[in-house]
């Protein structure tokens, strides 16, 4: 079987991922972080990019929105193109009040509802884990920003428009979730079948904590810091 959303000659992807959920984004950090970079990919518009960063092949691929999405072009890049890193770069809503606006959060593991897993690999597991050393990577990276590192939750729905995630947390008997986001947890599942190396980090945008509004300057540059730290971390 030929992979049919990512298309594009083997040698075009390198062993370094990052996957932002925007394809936007994904040409945004082509454009201003990366060497020479190409693009590899516009299957369904989900663009993707290669070129170099600090010497070191890295390609950028959005994986669109929901674990079901991410789900299929991590596993692409892992079956298909023998990607070895894949560290996913998004926003999220905090859950605890001392995560605040433009802070980033390492999900060390994603706990989820979803059944992906279970339909993916008969694994009834709603916790899913980082890779350890890349986590120990994106440690090493001398930063400015604000991180903190623990657990979030992966959610089915956008929860800034809905009113059931408590409900969710106690199903799941989640005490300490750092934050909400929607698409770690597949990731994560991918990276243990596969044996590939994982991480998700994540810009606070929404916290029902504090009544902030980021200009659109803000919120660049929070994601800015961002992408600084995990293209510094996956060269590693």
């Amino acid at each position: 079987m030929e992979p049919i959303h990512i298309v594009t000659d083997k040698n075009n992807i390198g062993e370094l991922v990052l996957m932002p959920g925007d394809p936007l984004r994904a040409k945004y950090i082509a454009d201003n972080f990366l060497e020479n970079a190409k693009l590899i990919n516009e299957v369904r518009n989900m663009l993707g990019f290669t070129g170099t960063y600090k010497g070191k092949v890295v390609s950028v691929i959005s994986s669109g929105m929901g674990i079901p999405s991410i789900g299929i072009y991590a596993h692409e890049l892992v079956k298909f193109y023998g990607v070895k890193k894949i560290i996913r770069i998004g926003s999220a809503g905090s859950l605890d009040p001392k995560v605040h606006m433009r802070d980033i959060v390492v999900a060390e593991d994603a706990r989820s509802l979803s059944t992906f897993a279970l339909a993916a690999s008969q694994d009834e597991s709603h916790i899913k884990y980082a890779s350890k050393d890349l986590i120990e990577d994106i440690k090493s990276v001398d930063s400015n920003a604000v991180i903190h590192y623990g657990s979030i939750l992966t959610s089915d729905t956008f929860d800034p428009y809905t009113g059931g995630i408590d409900e969710v947390l106690n199903i799941l008997d989640f005490k300490d979730p750092l934050a909400s986001e929607m698409e770690a947890f597949g990731l994560y599942h991918i990276g243990e079948i596969t044996n590939t190396k994982v991480a998700a980090m994540l810009t606070i945008v929404d916290s029902k904590f504090e009544n902030v509004n980021l200009t659109s300057e803000e919120r660049q540059t929070s994601l800015n810091d961002m992408i600084k730290l995990a293209l510094e971390a996956i060269i590693k």
